[in-house]
């Protein structure tokens, strides 16, 4: 199997580049206050932040993102190793089938979608399924690799007559941007940080392209600003894009000049003893569909994500199965479950609009519980070092399952939900006597009656 490597940057123009030279990132937003790191450097070496060498300026703060989400992962790994409790499985199309072929007296054994019509939602309310108990797993993941995954930070910064410009945000400032840029030479520094997870072992350093624009009139700077592209690139242009017609010249690495130097990573890559190809996960097909140059814009933006032809007859989220989080809040005095945390499903999803907790595929490279955490946080702002997990439960279909992991706020510890994505309309503390009043996702609503039980009980022994 690959090596994983986790891309610390929203940015698709870098995903790009790295999809299309085989390797699909994850995807893990710093969300690292750039202006106070920068700030908080220049204190260290007792300049202005404008006297900051460029070269410093960025690569400090690729440092700080790739940082930011090696610590994030940290925290996923740490109380993914401290969960306690049992993992529950329950094999609900075995039981479907076999009563299927009961109720028929026929002696089939296929799965099909006749005789396992109840899966289609994944609703089981009419079947009992026997469950297998065993010690919640706390190996397999993030923790347990002797080689990565690789966290990349990259940070972008254009000079020009002296002066370092980032993302211009306004009209204002674009415009002005590219009037001081026309005609003129410039460089385009991209700092990288790599950081390898199981060791911790950490790589910088920038890349420089120079380039050189053609004359601007003003209707070129017009138009090129109301398509909005130069508002939120660095130093206001692009490669990629509708600004690549007015560069004149360039000397360096094409890729830097996008975002991310793929020569710098892969020296990044190989300081650190790994092969380049170690890192490859995408097949020359997927890259380029249907002879497209560009990487396709769809909805599998990691890996790990993707549709799986299930045996109940439909398809799941997640190739490694996916995962949620069922968070529960107890009261301090008596220890009785009050609350869980509850997802309000966005319209445009499977079964949109109905409740139930937040979760997704699980990563390569990740535990069933790591995945749980990494999805929980990234849409519901649930923090792993405010929680335990106590326990589990995997519905296994086969070639797909999905886990529902059980966990308790911290003692003294407070997590505060919010939607971090569009994947939902909200997210918020719901009151256990009032969860079956919402309408609830089929598999939640099928499930709920055996998860508040268990919470129950977790809740009593964990006093």
């Amino acid at each position: 199997m690959s090596i994983p490597l986790i891309l610390a940057s929203k940015s698709q123009p870098r995903r790009d580049v790295l999809f299309n030279a085989g390797i699909c990132p994850t995807i893990r937003v710093s969300h690292v206050d750039e202006d106070a790191v920068l700030e908080r450097r220049a204190y260290e070496q007792g300049v202005s932040v404008d006297a900051l060498p460029i070269a410093d300026k960025v690569c400090t703060l690729s440092h700080a993102k790739a940082l930011a989400v090696y610590e994030a992962y940290k925290a996923v790994a740490h109380t993914a190793a401290e969960a306690t409790g049992e993992r529950l499985i329950g094999r609900p199309l075995e039981v479907a089938a076999e009563q299927a072929v009961s109720d028929s007296g026929s002696s089939a054994t296929e799965y099909t979608t006749e005789t396992i019509a109840s899966a289609q939602t994944r609703d089981f309310s009419d079947i009992d399924i026997p469950v297998e108990c065993e010690p919640i797993s706390t190996t397999g993941g993030l923790a347990d690799r002797e080689v990565g995954p690789l966290i990349l930070g990259c940070d972008s910064m254009f000079l020009l007559d002296g002066h370092a410009y980032g993302k211009s945000h306004t009209e204002a400032v674009a415009r002005e941007r590219l009037q001081k840029m026309s005609g003129e030479t410039g460089e385009l520094w991209t700092g990288h940080t790599l950081i390898d997870f199981a060791t911790g072992r950490v790589e910088t350093a920038a890349s420089v392209a120079t380039l050189t624009f053609c004359e601007f009139t003003e209707t070129m700077i017009d138009r090129y600003i109301a398509s909005g592209e130069p508002l939120e690139v660095a130093g206001s242009f692009t490669i990629d894009g509708l600004g690549g017609a007015f560069i004149d010249s360039i000397t360096g690495a094409p890729s830097g000049i996008v975002g991310l130097s793929l020569p710098l990573a892969r020296q990044l890559v190989e300081r650190m003893g790994i092969e380049w190809a170690d890192l490859w996960n995408v097949t020359r097909d997927e890259r380029f569909p249907q002879s497209s140059l560009k990487a396709p814009k769809t909805n599998v933006h990691q890996p790990g994500d993707g549709w799986v032809e299930c045996a109940c007859g439909r398809r799941h989220w997640g190739l490694n199965g996916a995962a949620g989080i069922l968070l529960a809040r107890r009261d301090t005095a008596t220890g009785k479950v009050t609350h869980i945390v509850m997802q309000h499903r966005a319209e445009w999803s499977a079964e949109g609009g109905t409740w139930g907790i937040p979760g997704g595929a699980i990563a390569d490279g990740e535990s069933t519980i790591e995945g749980a955490l990494r999805e929980a946080n990234e849409e519901a702002n649930i923090t792993p070092e405010d929680i335990d997990v106590v326990g589990s439960y995997c519905e296994d279909h086969g070639p797909w399952s999905y886990t529902t992991v059980f966990a308790f706020e911290k003692p003294g510890h407070t997590v505060q939900p919010k939607a971090n994505d569009d994947e939902s309309m909200e997210i918020e503390w719901v009151d256990i006597e009032d969860v079956p009043n919402h309408r609830l996702l089929t598999a939640m609503r099928t499930d709920w009656p055996h998860f508040r039980e268990r919470l129950d009980a977790l809740a009593a022994t964990q006093r």
